[in-house]
């Protein structure tokens, strides 16, 4: 006996398309963002006693650990002045990890919302990418009057055109954090360790950026894995532009710009084709 057709009157099926990043609708919930921002801000604070000191405590105290470790007792070499060396690598370091592993974690982290109410999944990595930049930006103004006390004081940091690309040189680090965050917070989904390596990694990949030691003061050997690494470029040029010494080449910016779009290109897909199905699995 055959067994009768049916025929759908409505057919209800995604339009989320993988290399979508949707952000009209990502912007019609802005207040969404601005809400999600303000509550990491208040919750990273609230019950502390420093309150946002915190933001000036911990560059302050890891640049004087650097101080202490990497040049008063290893002696390594930095380019310019010690101080602005090591505090110009961890304002930029200091976004960049945190931003990945906060950003990394965020499927697992939000689980409980996403299966309570929709709005675009997106808007939780960008808010704390934003969340993110605005600790970065009270540190980086500290790192500013660093610089201002070695150029009319001390005299021995040459600052030039190059600070014109500091917009950019944040935008490309925020991207690259973000792409590779929402990879990671995709994969973590379905395999939990990867939390954990990611921490882990994190930790060892600042050996590998500029941020203790200059590509110039590198074996030779280690140079072309350095150069390798997509943060390479900028945080040699960002320490350039302030400091006005070290071993920039204009075309290290240029392949930490393309690693960005394709790092972005990929995380967007993973990160759309997940978060179709991630609550099977989270």
């Amino acid at each position: 006996m055959n067994q009768p057709t049916h025929q759908w009157t409505e057919v209800i099926s995604s339009k989320h398309k993988l290399f979508s990043l949707n952000l009209k609708e990502v912007w019609r919930y802005k207040d969404l963002v601005y809400m999600l921002v303000r509550r990491d801000f208040v919750t990273t604070f609230k019950q502390t006693i420093l309150g946002p000191i915190w933001f000036f405590v911990q560059p302050i105290l890891t640049t004087l650990t650097f101080l202490l470790v990497f040049k008063g007792i290893a002696n390594l070499p930095v380019d310019g002045p010690p101080v602005a060396f090591y505090l110009a690598g961890t304002t930029l370091w200091s976004y960049f990890s945190t931003t990945l592993t906060s950003t990394s974690n965020v499927f697992k982290g939000n689980a409980s919302i996403f299966g309570k109410v929709y709005f675009p999944r997106l808007v939780m990595p960008l808010s704390i990418v934003i969340s993110n930049l605005m600790r970065f930006g009270v540190q980086f103004i500290l790192f500013v009057l660093v610089i201002l006390y070695y150029l009319l004081v001390e005299k021995n940091v040459n600052p030039n055109f190059w600070i014109l690309t500091t917009p950019v040189l944040i935008l490309l680090m925020a991207g690259i954090s973000l792409g590779l965050g929402m990879i990671f917070s995709s994969m973590t989904t379905k395999y939990k360790d990867l939390g954990m390596l990611l921490g882990f990694g994190i930790q060892l990949f600042m050996y590998a950026t500029p941020v203790i030691l200059p590509v110039s003061g590198m074996p030779e050997w280690a140079i072309p894995f350095i150069k390798a690494n997509p943060l390479t470029g900028i945080f040699e040029c960002f320490k350039y532009a302030y400091i006005g010494s070290g071993s920039f080449e204009p075309e290290m910016l240029v392949y930490s710009t393309i690693f960005t779009f394709i790092i972005l290109l990929i995380g967007t897909i993973v990160f759309n084709k997940v978060e179709k199905s991630f609550m099977d699995t989270v």
